[in-house]
This record gives C-alpha cells, sequence and structure tokens, in this order.
C-alpha cells in the first residue's frame, strides 16, 4: 500500500495563546495528508463525489506524544491501515521535519456510502485497486 508523507509549516492560526498547536487542528492535518495520499494513487475527492459516493469519518483518534509550535515545520506522513468491507482506515504520524519522534499518531475510519441515500455501499473496485497501489 501506498504511503505518502507532506510537508506542513504551521500557520499562527493554527496554535493557541501560548503559540502550542491547538488539539483539534491535528485532525485538519490528518484530513490534509488523506487527501494527498488520495491524490497520490490517483482518485481525488472531487472524482469519488463525481462518481457517487463519499468517505465519512465514523471514528477519529489522535495520540498526543509531543507538542508543535507555530513556525514548525511538519511532516505529515498518511497511508491505509486497515480496509474491510464497507471502512476503511487512514493512518497519520506527525513529526517536525528532521526529527524522529511522534508528536502525534493516529487513524480515521471512514465508511463507504451512496451520496444519494447516504446508506453504507461497498468500495468502488477502481478505489480498492489504487490504495493497494495496483
Amino acid at each position: 500500500m501506498k504511503k505518502i508523507t507532506m510537508e506542513y509549516r504551521v500557520p499562527y492560526a493554527d496554535t493557541d495563546m501560548m503559540g502550542v498547536v491547538y488539539y483539534a487542528n491535528y485532525l485538519v492535518m490528518f484530513e490534509r495528508a488523506r487527501n494527498e495520499l488520495m491524490r497520490a494513487c490517483g482518485y481525488t475527492y472531487r472524482e469519488c463525489e463525481a462518481e457517487g459516493w463519499g468517505l465519512p469519518v465514523t471514528h477519529a483518534e489522535c495520540n498526543y506524544k509531543g507538542s508543535a509550535h507555530y513556525d514548525d515545520l511538519l511532516e505529515i506522513s498518511a497511508w491505509v491501515q486497515a480496509q474491510k468491507g464497507v471502512r476503511i482506515e487512514i493512518a497519520c504520524e506527525i513529526r517536525r521535519k528532521g526529527e524522529e519522534a511522534v508528536l502525534v499518531s493516529g487513524f480515521t475510519r471512514h465508511a463507504f456510502i451512496d451520496l444519494k441515500t447516504f446508506r453504507p455501499c461497498p468500495p468502488p473496485e477502481r478505489f480498492v485497486a489504487m490504495m493497494k497501489g495496483e
């Protein structure tokens, strides 16, 4: 399975008054990485929606091990951790660029849904093949 790593410089807007990244903003970083993972695999969210299906988040988990600060240059990695039936999990890790220590790790779980009915549906074959790197 494909893994991507993207860079992200922390803007002031992502921090609290102490200059530390506000905890909920890590989920936004997870989403950025998830989008880039799909793009790198050749299938964007825009294409998914145009084909009539979506991937809403059904569960999110963040494990905070360290803090990022204003103007830090971060590396955010994302990959498919699991895919079974109508569910998929995208794992993420966030580090300061050039450092080994993981600041935040976690994952988001999604359900494949039909955008007309908002009911779960099997993942499109193209999507499954793309995530496997085929």
